[in-house]
């Protein structure tokens, strides 16, 4: 296990099948503040609580598994040093978007030896795989999404693959909710006038 300030974190989540933590049943703000107060075990169990969802997110910019799993790795060692003293001001996945979006580009960037115009481009069908929807044809999507401007298939897959609200979303992009509104609105036209996925819009 590796120990930054003060917690514990298991370096590789893949070899262990169930969460640790004593506290499942605690809100993430009641874990943050027994972690502010030292509590290792609390952090286990945030940390298993947004595990898969942090590698899940990674590998959609990133399209390696392997380097989803450092980014995770990253991603919560980054949290660590927020404590003690971490305030949660917004819902916890609305808080690590930005830091799994940074660390994950810059990790393909050092991977590739460039920044991607579309960190999302190559990887469509595999998250839309990850919805529980079996009548999705994901290849059928994976081809209208790639159609779609980054940025409104950013806020496509936030809202309707992890769940976030317009105001989740514009905080944790750092844009508007009126420009949230606009592109999400603008991704789900285009959705329901192309002849592969029409015909979800009409039931």
């Amino acid at each position: 296990m590796q120990r930054a300030s003060g917690v514990w974190i298991s370096p590789d989540a893949r070899n262990v099948d169930s969460n640790p933590g004593p506290e499942k049943t605690a809100s993430d703000q009641e874990l943050i503040a027994a972690i502010n107060s030292g509590n290792e075990a609390a952090f286990e169990t945030l940390y298993w609580r947004y595990r898969d969802w942090v590698v899940s997110l990674a590998f959609r910019f990133i399209g390696d598994p392997e380097l989803a799993q450092d980014v995770m790795q990253e991603t919560f060692l980054y949290v660590v040093k927020k404590f003690p003293g971490f305030r949660l001001t917004a819902q916890m996945k609305t808080f690590l978007y930005p830091a799994v979006r940074n660390l994950s580009i810059a990790a393909r960037r050092q991977r590739d030896r460039y920044q991607p115009e579309n960190p999302f481009a190559e990887h469509l069908e595999t998250a839309w795989q990850m919805v529980e929807q079996p009548r999705f044809e994901t290849e059928a999507w994976s081809q209208v999404l790639e159609s779609l401007p980054a940025e409104q298939r950013e806020v496509l897959l936030l809202r309707f693959v992890d769940g976030l609200s317009m105001s989740e979303l514009a905080m944790a992009l750092e844009i508007p909710v009126g420009t949230v509104k606009s592109r999400l609105h603008n991704a789900l036209a285009k959705l329901r006038n192309d002849p592969a996925t029409r015909k979800f819009f009409e039931e």
